[in-house]
């Protein structure tokens, strides 16, 4: 599994357009949080992947049609966004084991010794195997399609991009895997809650020419079959710039072979082929043991939850990781500066933040507050743009509204003018706040619709 797929929810917003797609949102709460963590949320049924990109650039991420961006201050285990540049990648040890046990299951000694003699290997490409890992090379190795025939291999091994739509086939897949990775009971996992989940994505697939290669982009189910049976599914997003991991799955049968760290490079491997540049893992929480695994794939970068900048995993990041659950390095080093100017004497101590720009610390009194009506302008979260940035920055007057069919901008609705952008409950906050959590790239984009 790539990804929580809890989503505590801040407040949800409306019904908008977005390129050309709608997406759908529901207000009937006013806002929710947990004690665990706090999220943003809108749920879509459609929604272009140049949008999502931009989204996910922001913090963002998905679960079925759910798009949730955490609140990273008040999270119990922030969350942070990380992403793999696949052209700087090199597989650890423990990865190329990984590759190599399962090669050789596939292939079986007797295709090895035989496929050795029968298509013996050249003196420069025994060479370059002694000298470097070739990573294309050893993830295909054992795909049935790229084998010298004859001898036949052990087994056929088939690895296949499909359309992210439902079939038994997956169901019983991701049953198996729920009851015994996961320790779900039976009657939690059902075929409605499989679609909703990992089928039927909201972004819509589409190609493109890259390179003079054609590159796919949208939701896709990389499937895994072994003498034609579904053993493993990859859950993947292709986007413009990334091939983001959404969920993997795997059968029980086959948990010795180390699926997780075989699916990552493989992931990584499509995304190095494809020139999609970056394989996102989903969200690194250096606060969990268990989720700490994404940083052994280097080099890691992490994306400041503040300024968006990209920072490595590694030194100074993950120095104050270790120190203090929420990290920005862009804050840490306005702080640094401050204290400098007024503290020339002293140390600067980097858990010495109060957080006292922050009115709440905790998801469970943001919450509350946010259930009294308090704007997202006052209560602050990490990344959302002010109401002052976007006075400065964003035509919020201009931004485009649709109702009965036709097309408005905000300003031309009467309801307007009489709105404040602190008011969460006036047409002005609402939208406000969207614009805020989108940011005004994927802002600009998108039409606010009512049902």
């Amino acid at each position: 599994m790539r990804d929580d797929a809890l989503l505590p929810s801040c407040r949800q917003f409306l019904v908008i357009l977005v390129s050309g797609s709608k997406i759908h949102t529901h207000r009937k709460l006013p806002g929710h949080a947990t004690r665990s963590g706090a999220s943003y949320y809108f749920s879509s049924q459609s929604l272009t992947v140049d949008v999502y990109q931009g989204l996910v650039d922001r913090g963002w991420r998905r679960s079925g049609t759910v798009f949730y961006k955490p609140d990273v201050l008040r999270h119990c285990c922030p969350h942070y966004t990380i992403r793999l540049p696949v052209a700087s990648f090199t597989p650890s040890k423990n990865h190329r084991q990984a590759i190599n046990r399962w090669n050789r299951f596939v292939l079986g000694e007797d295709y090895i010794k035989k496929a050795a003699i029968l298509h013996p290997k050249s003196k420069q490409e025994k060479a370059q195997g002694r000298n470097s890992f070739d990573l294309v090379g050893a993830i295909h190795e054992c795909e049935y399609s790229t084998l010298k025939i004859p001898p036949e291999p052990a087994h056929r091994f088939e690895v296949t991009l499909e359309p992210d739509q439902f079939t038994k086939e997956k169901f019983h897949l991701f049953q198996n895997y729920q009851q015994n990775v996961h320790h779900e009971a039976p009657s939690q996992i059902s075929e409605s809650g499989f679609k909703r989940f990992l089928c039927g994505s909201p972004l819509k697939r589409k190609t493109t020419q890259l390179n003079g290669k054609e590159q796919k982009l949208g939701s896709y189910h990389q499937c895994y079959r072994l003498d034609g049976r579904l053993i493993a599914m990859g859950v993947l997003d292709l986007l413009p710039h990334c091939v983001s991991g959404v969920y993997f799955l795997y059968h029980s049968d086959f948990e010795k072979y180390s699926f997780g760290k075989m699916s990552a490079v493989r992931e990584a491997t499509l995304t190095l082929e494809g020139d999609y540049q970056y394989y996102y893992m989903g969200y690194y929480i250096h606060s969990c043991v268990k989720m700490r695994y994404k940083g052994e794939y280097k080099p890691q970068h992490v994306l400041d939850p503040e300024s968006f900048e990209w920072n490595p995993l590694e030194g100074e990041l993950r120095s104050l990781l270790d120190k203090k659950p929420y990290v920005s390095l862009s804050r840490e080093r306005r702080r640094k500066e401050v204290h400098d100017k007024e503290n020339p004497l002293t140390e600067f101590v980097p858990e010495d933040d109060d957080y006292s720009d922050y009115p709440l610390k905790t998801a469970a009194a943001a919450g509350s507050a946010v259930k009294r009506g308090k704007s997202l302008f006052e209560l602050k979260m990490p990344g959302v743009m002010t109401a002052e940035e976007i006075s400065q920055e964003y035509p919020l007057d201009q931004q485009l509204i649709t109702a009965r069919g036709k097309l408005f901008e905000a300003e031309d609705l009467m309801a307007w003018e009489d709105g404040d952008i602190k008011d969460p409950k006036s047409l002005k906050g609402i939208i406000a706040e969207l614009v805020a959590c989108l940011g005004p790239d994927v802002a600009k984009d998108v039409v606010v619709a009512f049902n």
